[in-house]
């Protein structure tokens, strides 16, 4: 399978991209990804499986999980990394990076040009192949910082 990345889903389509990948174009692959697409809190896969029961009762939550992991692998989400808590799926392919509340999850994404910009060190470069920067920073978001001095 072809594992380069596409271009945002506003010049190729989603069953183009499925096609490419030798996917087939399921409603519960569009409903899936149609999800994914209009949430804006970096959804878990429970969370989309939560909302895609609602019209296919009998999707599994095994099936959303490799379907928004498939999604990942051929462009079409990214996974947010964090450590210990479940996977979460960003749709937005655009350059960025995130801000994580470790108290209430919240992931927040931020554009931050010296970040894109950031120098790989010599030795990581020698010895791995980078594909991508990302920043992933922690702390307490807007709200908790509030809650947190009351």
């Amino acid at each position: 399978m072809n594992k380069k990345r596409c271009a945002p889903q506003e010049q190729i389509s989603f069953e183009q991209i499925c096609r490419r990948h030798g996917m087939r174009v399921t409603p519960q692959r569009v409903a899936i990804y149609n999800e994914l697409r209009s949430s804006r809190k970096h959804p878990s896969a429970v969370a989309i499986y939560t909302r895609v029961r609602k019209y296919y009762p009998n999707i599994s939550l095994g099936t959303v999980n490799t379907t928004l992991l498939t999604f990942a692998r051929i462009g079409l989400a990214r996974v947010v990394e964090s450590s210990g808590d479940p996977k979460r799926f960003d749709p937005d392919l655009n350059q960025h990076h995130h801000f994580r509340c470790v108290k209430c999850g919240r992931i927040i994404d931020f554009a931050y040009r010296s970040y894109d910009n950031i120098t790989v060190p010599a030795e990581i470069r020698r010895k791995y192949v980078v594909t991508g920067k990302k920043v992933h920073l922690e702390g307490l978001c807007d709200r908790c910082k509030i809650e947190a001095r009351d």
